[in-house]
């Protein structure tokens, strides 16, 4: 069995007004970037914030009555969860989401408030599956797979008509991979009309599975990465011998690359984004010089991104980009010598936004302090400047922060 352009175009009938047409908007400064013309296609928009919607609704419609009556079960601990929920509620079909026990309380909370029933089981996606399934079959349910069902994968390639219709004259379509239902459909659909564009998927680096997949190498994946939502160790059969000489290749990312990827999304375009959602940003950004010249649209498959990590990789962007720093200050240990460089801080133009002021717990001379200062600047020239005035006058400054790292 195989999923192509009409069947994608059936999935797109079916959803048409009940899911949003996600806008391809322009990226210029990214595009500087690398010399190319850059749109991202922003599945962000959803009422779920990612493109699982599109799959779980159109296999949702073309359940048989008595199966929707029944209701129906899936296993995931993210965007499918929430997708199945919302649509399933929204059609009256009673749905049950199977995730693993260590899930975050906020997702299973957001999944609940759609109607869902869920369960709790196991502590991987694979035991939450095998335990689905296994309900599925008690219950007389119907499981909804996340990528392995071709109407799943006929409701993904929707982006797929969305952007040749958004985006003339598109060379290239970079997509992140997980499972490869969303990459399957949109290639079914892009392929079906432009057999002349590119389609490019992304992985996370310590999840290479579809990439060694296709290539006929042992799958060897793993590990805590940013982009979960396509931490997947098994590719689906169905994408899998979908893709077989679709893709011009697979580009792998790594954290770092990853975590720059949501950082300039935000600083420059404004969009938040989660790990996965960011990938194929990070892939122009690692691999530039494959897509110069041309016009290229990334896939940001989705925007829930943890409020906590977001901001820990807002900071510490403003620390790569040298627009934070922390500073190691050694000093007399005598009245006024805290304030006296506080001030020459102040006269350089730098904010303190923590100090740490300490006499007991550091290796120095009795009758000396450091002192650990977080300070805002504007650039990794004007820091330098600010460490040159402390050492000016009279207080000996280190920096702490990427800059010791060559970053």
């Amino acid at each position: 069995m195989t999923v192509g352009l009409e069947d994608v175009r059936r999935a797109a009938r079916l959803i048409d007004g009940a899911i949003a047409r996600s806008p391809a908007v322009a990226a210029p400064r990214l595009g500087e970037r690398i010399g190319a013309e850059v749109f991202l296609k922003l599945e962000t928009v959803h009422a779920t914030g990612a493109f699982k919607e599109r799959g779980a609704l159109a296999r949702l419609l073309t359940l048989e009555p008595e199966a929707a009556k029944a209701g129906v079960i899936a296993m995931s601990a993210g965007n499918h969860a929430q997708g199945v929920a919302c649509h399933a509620a929204r059609l009256g079909i009673p749905a049950t989401i199977v995730m693993p026990a260590g899930t975050p309380f906020t997702k299973v909370e957001r999944t609940e408030s759609f109607g869902a029933r869920v369960v709790l089981h196991g502590e991987t996606l694979a035991a939450a599956r095998t335990h689905a399934l296994a309900l599925a079959e008690q219950e007389g349910l119907t499981f909804v797979h996340p990528y392995d069902d071709p109407m799943v994968v006929a409701g993904q390639g929707t982006i797929g008509l969305e952007i040749l219709e958004q985006v003339a004259d598109v060379e290239d379509v970079v997509v992140p991979i997980g499972g490869g239902g969303l990459v399957a459909g949109i290639a079914a659909a892009i392929h079906g009309l432009r057999p002349d564009v590119r389609i490019w998927g992304v992985q996370s680096a310590l999840f290479p599975a579809m990439r060694q997949a296709l290539a006929g190498e042992t799958i060897s994946a793993g590990g805590d990465t940013l982009a979960e939502g396509i931490a997947v160790a098994e590719p689906g059969r169905l994408p899998r011998a979908m893709l077989a000489g679709q893709l011009e290749d697979i580009l792998l990312v790594d954290e770092i690359a990853i975590e720059r990827a949501v950082h300039l999304l935000v600083g420059e375009s404004k969009i938040v984004a989660e790990g996965a959602g960011a990938a194929p940003v990070a892939a122009l950004l690692a691999n530039g010089d494959r897509f110069r010249g041309r016009r290229v649209v990334a896939v940001v498959g989705g925007g829930n991104i943890d409020d906590r990590l977001l901001a820990s990789i807002l900071m510490r962007g403003l620390a790569r980009d040298g627009r934070l720093i922390r500073l190691r200050v050694d000093l007399n240990d005598q009245p006024g010598a805290l304030s006296r460089m506080t001030r020459l801080v102040a006269d350089a133009g730098g904010n303190i936004i923590e100090i740490y002021h300490q006499r007991l717990f550091f290796d120095v001379p009795v009758k000396r302090a450091e002192v650990d200062a977080v300070v805002e600047v504007r650039s990794h020239r004007h820091a330098g400047r600010l460490v040159a005035a402390l050492a000016d006058g009279g207080f000996p400054t280190r920096r702490m922060d990427y800059s010791d790292a060559g970053g």
